[in-house]
C-alpha cells in the first residue's frame, strides 16, 4: 500500500445498529445526563497554563543568565524544557489540532500553532495524524505512524531486514530522536511527499505557499531556542547544543513510549485490505479497526494521565477525536461495556511498565525473519 491509493481503500459497512451508533448515543447521553460540554474545561485551562509555564518559563531562565555559572543547573533547564514538549505535545496542540478546546474553530486554530511555536507544522501534523494515522491505523503504506523508517520494522506487513533482530535494543535511540528529525527535515519532505499525492491541495494550500510557511517557522523556531541562548546564556556554544539536544532527547523518547504501546503491540492484527476490482477493501468498518488495533494502559494512573494529555486512553481519542482528553477516563467505561455488548476485544494493559514491556517484546517478534509466519500458526 501506499498514501497514493488512500481513495481507493474502503471500510466494512457499519451496518444497521451497529457498534459506533450504539457507543455515539451512549457517550452522548451521557454528556446530555450530566449537562457538560464534551469540549476543554477550567481543569483543561489550568492544564494548558501550567504546561507552557514548563516550557517558557526554563526558557526565560536560560536567556537570563541564570545557568551561567552552573552547568547542571544549565542543562536542568533544559531537561525541564524537555517535558514541557511533551506537555504542550500532547496535552495542548493535540487537543487543539484536533478541535476540542472550543467549538469555535478559530479557537482551535489559533492554539493549535503552538506547534509551530515548538519547532513543528500544523498542516503536515494533521495529514499525518489525523487524516493518515487515524483513519488508517496500522495498515502499513499509509498510516506513517508505522511505516516510513527502514531501521525499525513496526509491521508485520513490511520486510523484514537482518538487523531487525536487534530493534528491540536499539529501537529507543531513534525513538530519542523523533522530535529532533521532525524539527529538523520531517516537514518538508512531508510537504513534497504531500503535495505528490494531492493532500496538500486538500488542505488549501500550496506548495511554495507551504515550503515558505515551513522555513519561516523554522527559522523564528532556532532563533529562540539555539540564537538567544547563544548570545545571552553565558555558556558556551558546544554546551547551548548540548542543552538542546538534552531537551529533544527527552521529548523524543518520552513522546514515542507514549505512542507507541497504543498500536505496536501483539494483540493489534495490523490487518490490509482485500483488493476486489482495483478497490482495496477492509474487512472491518472503521470503527471495529480502530478498536482492535487500539491499546489503553495505565487506565488508573490519574497524574500520569493528567500530564500525557489522556493519551493512555487511546481507544477512547481514536473512537472520539472530537471530545476533549479531559473527559476520556469518563467516558472509558462506556466504551469497554458497550465493545463488550458487541463481543468485541478491549485492549488495555494495567500499567505503563506493562504497556512499554509488551511493546518491546512486539519489537522483538517484528524482529523475527518468519514472525507473520508463526503470527498466523499461533
Amino acid at each position: 500500500m501506499s498514501i497514493g491509493k488512500i481513495n481507493r481503500v474502503k471500510f466494512a459497512p457499519k451496518g444497521n445498529n451497529s457498534f459506533i451508533d450504539a457507543l455515539t448515543i451512549n457517550v452522548r447521553a451521557y454528556f446530555e445526563t450530566n449537562g457538560i460540554s464534551p469540549y476543554a474545561n477550567a481543569r483543561m485551562w489550568i492544564k494548558t497554563i501550567a504546561m507552557l509555564l514548563c516550557y517558557f518559563v526554563p526558557c526565560a531562565f536560560i536567556n537570563s543568565r541564570l545557568g551561567a555559572n552552573d552547568l547542571l543547573l544549565f542543562w536542568l533547564f533544559w531537561f525541564v524544557m524537555g517535558w514541557g514538549m511533551i506537555g504542550i505535545g500532547a496535552c495542548i496542540m493535540h487537543d487543539a489540532n484536533h478541535g476540542t478546546y472550543s467549538p469555535n474553530k478559530n479557537v482551535n486554530t489559533f492554539i493549535g500553532h503552538i506547534l509551530e511555536i515548538i519547532g513543528g507544522y500544523s498542516i503536515t501534523w494533521k495529514i499525518q495524524h489525523n487524516i493518515l494515522h487515524h483513519t488508517y491505523t496500522n495498515i502499513d503504506g499509509l498510516d506513517e505512524d508505522v511505516s516510513g523508517f527502514v531501521f525499525l520494522r513496526l509491521s508485520p506487513r513490511q520486510r523484514w531486514r537482518w538487523y531487525h533482530r536487534y530493534q528491540y535494543l536499539y529501537a529507543w535511540f531513534f525513538y530519542m530522536l523523533m522530535t529532533l528529525f521532525w524539527m529538523t527535515v520531517k516537514d518538508y519532505l512531508q510537504i513534497i511527499r504531500y503535495k505528490q499525492h494531492n493532500l496538500l491541495s486538500n488542505q488549501r494550500i500550496s506548495l511554495r505557499r507551504a515550503v515558505f510557511q515551513v522555513t519561516f517557522y523554522k527559522i523564528v523556531y532556532y532563533s529562540y531556542i539555539l540564537v538567544l541562548p547563544l548570545l545571552f546564556s553565558g555558556q558556551a556554544w558546544y554546551y547551548v547544543l548540548g542543552g538542546f539536544c538534552v531537551m529533544h532527547f527527552t521529548a523524543g523518547l518520552v513522546l514515542s513510549c507514549i505512542f507507541q504501546p497504543s498500536h505496536i503491540i501483539s494483540t493489534s492484527p495490523f490487518s490490509l485490505p482485500v483488493i476486489v476490482d482495483s478497490t482495496h477493501l477492509m474487512e472491518d468498518s472503521w470503527a471495529v479497526h480502530e478498536l482492535v488495533n487500539t491499546t489503553d494502559f495505565a487506565p488508573k494512573s490519574r497524574l500520569f494521565s493528567w500530564f500525557i494529555g489522556g493519551l493512555n486512553f487511546q481507544i477512547e481519542h481514536h473512537l472520539f477525536t472530537g471530545i476533549c482528553h479531559i473527559h476520556y477516563k469518563n467516558i472509558s467505561a462506556i466504551v469497554k461495556k458497550t465493545a463488550e455488548s458487541f463481543s468485541l476485544p478491549y485492549h488495555v494493559q494495567p500499567t505503563f511498565a506493562k504497556a512499554l514491556l509488551e511493546h518491546a517484546k512486539m519489537l522483538k517478534m517484528l524482529g523475527k525473519k518468519d514472525y507473520p509466519t508463526t503470527r498466523l500458526l499461533a
